[in-house]
This record gives structure tokens, sequence and C-alpha cells, in this order.
């Protein structure tokens, strides 16, 4: 840690056995937790509570305060998981007062230019790929991957699961389970490539498939189709999970996309 071309804020509370590159700077109200790697010209700023076993490439930026008109100068973090990989130049801004902080899980990966505004909560095993930008206040949920080139709208909910492909522009909420692509966003499909990845059965993830032909892809709207729903498959954790994601959506979810009608 003692590397004297980097600028460690003597209030920063660094654990002993981080690794600090020339040319960082760190500021004070700073938590680096054990095993961590801070690459070179990192800046770390007012607020960041970084967990173990983290790697910072060179350029990132994280704990900046909000790109919001709003933000008044509260004192607001941003919480990072432990085994985080956070690429070159990635940029990630603190909470603001609507709920004061911006929070990264475990086992994340973002890549490089990646942006993540404020008050964005990022679950477990996360992949942002390169280029990626989230607004303010989105959800994503454990096991998500991000395209690169892709936008998110601010307030948007990405499910459990879900991949957005490349490019993608997310304005609605998008379920768990689903890929989401084309423009505007719509369904593609089940990501069942990642559920098998991750030790879903192919019974299971033939009942998810049902799940989402009857929302999707029989001529029913989305009240209808959670009617059905209810009234037809049995409780299973997937079914309820994907209902409760349709019930607690704000900006309600994706559409559909009447050619995959025959291809899915």
């Amino acid at each position: 840690m003692n590397q004297p071309l980097a600028y460690v804020h003597p209030q920063a509370r660094i654990a002993k056995n981080v690794v600090i590159e020339p040319f960082v700077n760190i500021e004070k109200n700073v938590e680096i937790d054990e095993g961590t790697w801070i690459g070179s010209n990192v800046t770390i700023m007012e607020g960041a509570r970084i967990g173990k076993n983290c790697r910072v490439f060179p350029g990132a930026v994280i704990a900046a305060i909000p790109q919001d008109l709003k933000f008044g100068g509260e004192d607001t973090l941003v919480k990072i998981g432990n085994n985080v990989t956070i690429r070159e130049f990635v940029t990630i801004n603190r909470g603001t007062k609507a709920s004061m902080e911006t929070v990264i899980g475990d086992n994340c990966l973002l890549m490089a230019y990646v942006h993540i505004a404020h008050d964005c909560i990022l679950g477990n095993n996360v992949i942002l790929v390169n280029n990626a930008s989230l607004a303010g206040h989105i959800v994503i949920g454990d096991w998500a991957i991000i395209g690169g080139l892709s936008g998110v709208h601010q307030f948007v909910h990405i499910g459990a699961h879900a991949f957005i492909a490349g490019g993608g522009m997310a304005r609605k909420d998008v379920p768990p389970y689903c890929k989401a692509g084309r423009e505007p966003l719509a369904f593609a499909g089940v990501n069942s490539i990642g559920l098998r990845r991750r030790g879903f059965s192919n019974e299971r993830i033939n009942a998810i498939q049902d799940i989402y032909r009857i929302i999707f892809l029989r001529g029913r709207n989305i009240s209808q189709s959670v009617k059905y729903i209810e009234a037809n498959i049995p409780s299973t954790p997937d079914r309820d999970e994907i209902l409760f994601f349709i019930a607690k959506s704000q900006r309600g979810i994706m559409k559909g996309f009447n050619r995959m009608k025959d291809r899915f």
C-alpha cells in the first residue's frame, strides 16, 4: 500500500493488504477491504465502500457526485460488494437523498466505459458489457447481463437472469429469465442458455417458457395473461417471481414481438 506516487487521504480506511498502484487518488470517507487491487490513475471519491478481493482497473472513477441537478450535497454512498471487477474508465456515481446509496452486489463484472448513475442497485453476478449505461434509480436482479452499448432508462427494473442484447435501449421493465432485443426492445425468448449454465433443469426452463408464451405470444394483454396464469399454472418459485415482478412494475414491462410466434 505504501505507494509514494499515489495520494491516500489520511482519514481513508484501507486494509493492510490492499494494493494501490501509482497515480491513484483516494479521498476521505473511503473504505477499502482486504485483498483489493486499485490500478493506476483510479479516482475514488468520498463515500466509497469497496469490498474484499475487488479489482479496479486504470481510469475508473468511483463515488463521484451524481449527475443530477437536484443533488444538494447530501452525504451519500457507493457500496461495492466482494469480488467485483471494475474495468477501465468505469464511472459509478453516489446516491442521492432518494435512497442515499448506489449499490453493486458481489461477483459483478463491469466492463470498460460502463456508467452507473445515482441510486442504482445491482444484484450479485451481474455483467455490464462495454459502454453499457444505466440512468438513475435502476434495479438489476442477480445474474442479469446487459449487452454492450446498451442504455437503460431511469427507474427501469431488469429481472434476475435476464439478458439484453447489445445496443438495446430498455425503456420498460424486462422480466426475469427473458432475452430482450430489437428496437424498440421486445421479448426475444427465454434466456435458456444462461439458465442451463446456472443449473436450471430442462423441465424448469420449459415451465418458464410456457409462462412467457402466455404473456407474450397468445394475444392477451398483460392483465389477462396474469389472470390466466394464476388460474391455470401451478405455483412455483419461478412462476411467482415472474408474477411478482409484473405486479410491482411501475413503468410496465416490455412488449412481445409478433414474428417470434413462429420461432419460439
